[in-house]
């Protein structure tokens, strides 16, 4: 993106973006490979050898445990709404509110993704040790409270705060991505798993992640201001707190057995 930036100049917007876009199609061979060469967990084959496998899983899961469907999908909120707004929104905001360069939001962008290649498996082996609800809810609370500090570093147009602020956004995004996965997949039982942590994951996508960039634009075009958004991602931080505190956590526990 910064070399099709820096080569596409002013045309960015029309041609620019669309080369290392349509690049990104290596990394679903990439994660095809990674995929294919997991091994499926000792649960999974253990339900294969007892020949307990679900036909129709997907309707199963929806009939048997929409409750955790549900939570699953607001338990997100405060990671999916702020990830967007976060990734994409701060493009429109930066440029054309702040007058920033676009390079240093690209920049700021990558170097925050750096981070998180530390954070995220931190998060998640904190949550191993101290609960994933715990390390999840303190990610949620931190996300509520850090879009009003983000709006204030990003208003100073200082680029120095700008950079920081951006990078720091992750964090608390981080705390809950980390455990995110064990958090979801352990609330269903283990023949419906798979299915039900993916509707639910992405049941979010759709009702969170999506329409934030929009809902963002909406409250910047209507009030002006970035605390607008920052409430709207207290508001998503509300609804995932209570989300996550209805569900239960299987830390450290047996999931292998059924349960609902």
């Amino acid at each position: 993106m910064l070399v099709f930036s820096a080569i596409s100049g002013d045309q960015f917007l029309v041609w620019g973006w669309r080369i290392p876009f349509l690049l990104s199609i290596v990394m679903i061979a990439v994660g095809l490979y990674i995929r294919l060469g997991i091994v499926e967990t000792p649960t999974f084959r253990s339900l294969v050898a007892q020949e307990r496998i679900e036909r129709v899983p997907a309707l199963e899961v929806i009939k048997r445990q929409p409750k955790q469907i549900i939570l699953a999908a607001f338990a997100r909120m405060a990671e999916q709404a702020p990830a967007y707004i976060y990734l994409a929104f701060v493009f429109a905001y930066g440029t054309q509110v702040l007058h920033a360069s676009r390079n240093l939001l690209l920049t700021a962008l990558i170097t925050a993704g750096l981070v998180s290649l530390v954070t995220i498996p931190l998060a998640g082996h904190l949550s191993d040790r101290f609960g994933r609800k715990r390390i999840y809810l303190i990610g949620s609370v931190l996300t509520g409270v850090f879009g009003f500090i983000y709006f204030a570093m990003l208003n100073t147009a200082v680029p120095g705060w700008i950079f920081l602020g951006i990078i720091l956004s992750f964090v608390p995004h981080d705390l809950m991505y980390g455990p995110q996965a064990a958090l979801i997949a352990e609330c269903f039982t283990p023949r419906l798993r798979y299915s039900g942590a993916s509707i639910g994951y992405q049941l979010a996508s759709v009702v969170a992640g999506g329409p934030a960039p929009l809902i963002a634009t909406a409250l910047l075009a209507a009030t002006g201001s970035g605390y607008a958004i920052a409430v709207y991602i207290a508001l998503c931080a509300i609804v995932s707190i209570v989300a996550t505190i209805m569900m239960p956590d299987y830390t450290n526990r047996d999931i292998s057995q059924e349960h609902v």
